[in-house]
């Protein structure tokens, strides 16, 4: 993409400011920011102990190799195994953890939202959304469970590698099944209202290269207060969302740098790479498992009623010990996707140029979904997918290198 004639397009076609620009300052966090932002880091601690302590008391009490036994009950023979007695497996483990995860995710998903104005959800909807999450996963897994544990029996010095593999076509195959099945599930996604926005996003996406782009509107102000937009899909599913609350709170150009920062994870292929970062990590992870589990049934293979990966009861050992690791990883994936973020500014800018509507738009963005412009160094390495708010509205304030004749990146 010539970023030069592509600029030079949209300037003559009305797209971008030609008045000068005004620095925009970053508001100070409120109190009832600062009390969201630290109530929400130790909910974060808690998740973390908790989905550890899960998975090890099950361990530790024998109760893995229990539910595995009562499923093989339902498949005698090898191919009754793989086709029933796994997904029964997966789904009875995964609904014990989902009864046990509730009153964590009923206070951080509910109580506390709505404690902080952010929710709209009534007690039903909010426990149907995270019902419907659990049988979506509980279908998914029950469909693929068989693959890994036919590896771990069939070729259980290399099954890490294996699967490592095969998780990248199966996370580029969610990436297209998710936006058109999985979601619509949830919120209802429409077209647009607005088509003179919707007319003005579309020819943004045309000058940055995009075909087939949609973009869609969904619901979500019968859920949340808050305001977002994303880009998701892949291939012929990619789409471009936004949610009905950003369009009732930022204006025309605050919406176009918006959709133009979307746009940016298309052209620079944010979603393939990704995946690839994702797939090579979660490869990682699967080999330290190899390694590490071999110690482990060796000495408590007893207590835990399984003496190798490949009895189905080694799920909860798997989930354990990948909980632990991608704690180790998160803060890999978490630079990665700042570093992303912040290309899809630039890009955003330099498609737009609209440096203080750009900037507006993230102050709106921190004023309605409670945001802290500045989390310690801590916060962004353990937890931030984003670059601190703070930092991305300097950035809107001072990038401008078309102004000085600069090249675009």
């Amino acid at each position: 993409m010539k970023n030069s004639t592509m600029i030079g397009a949209i300037c003559a076609s009305g797209f971008i400011a030609t008045a000068a620009y005004a620095q925009v300052e970053v508001p100070p966090a409120t109190e009832e920011a600062m009390r969201y932002y630290w109530s929400g880091n130790y909910l974060y601690i808690a998740r973390i102990i908790w989905s550890l302590l899960v998975p090890a008391a099950l361990l530790y009490f024998g109760l893995a190799g229990k539910i595995a036994n009562f499923a093989e009950r339902f498949g005698k023979n090898t191919v009754l195994f793989y086709a029933v007695s796994l997904p029964i497996n997966f789904v009875v483990v995964m609904g014990i953890i989902f009864l046990a995860d509730l009153p964590l995710e009923y206070y951080g998903g509910y109580v506390r939202q709505h404690a902080y104005e952010l929710s709209n959800q009534s007690l039903g909807r909010w426990f149907s959304v995270y019902l419907i999450g659990f049988l979506q996963l509980a279908v998914i897994g029950s469909l693929v469970i068989w693959i890994p544990y036919l590896l771990l029996r069939n070729a259980p010095k290399t099954w890490w590698i294996w699967t490592g593999i095969l998780i990248c076509p199966f996370l580029f195959l969610m990436a297209m099944i998710v936006p058109v099945y999985l979601d619509p599930m949830i919120n209802d996604f429409g077209p647009m209202q607005d088509k003179e926005l919707e007319t003005d996003i579309l020819a943004l996406a045309e000058r940055s290269n995009i075909e087939g782009s949609r973009v869609f509107e969904v619901n979500m102000s019968e859920d949340t207060k808050a305001v977002n937009a994303y880009v998701t899909g892949f291939m012929n599913t990619k789409r471009l969302v936004l949610w009905d609350t950003i369009l009732a709170k930022l204006n025309r150009d605050e919406l176009l740098f918006v959709m133009g920062h979307e746009m940016g994870h298309y052209v620079l292929n944010h979603v393939v790479h990704g995946v690839l970062l994702t797939s090579a990590l979660f490869l990682i992870g699967l080999f330290i498992v190899h390694k590490v589990s071999r110690g482990i049934l060796t000495r408590f293979g007893g207590r835990l009623g399984f003496d190798s990966l490949g009895h189905p009861g080694s799920l909860l050992l798997l989930i354990f010990l990948m909980q632990i690791i991608s704690l180790v990883m998160n803060p890999i994936g978490n630079a990665y996707s700042r570093h992303v973020e912040h290309e899809s500014d630039r890009f955003g800018l330099e498609l737009t140029q609209l440096n203080e509507a750009a900037a507006t738009a993230f102050v709106t963005l921190q004023a309605e979904n409670l945001g802290n412009p500045y989390p310690g160094p801590i916060y962004v390495f353990f937890r931030a997918s984003h670059p601190p708010i703070g930092k991305r509205i300097e950035f809107m304030n001072s990038y401008k290198p078309w102004e000085t004749g600069e090249p675009l990146k």
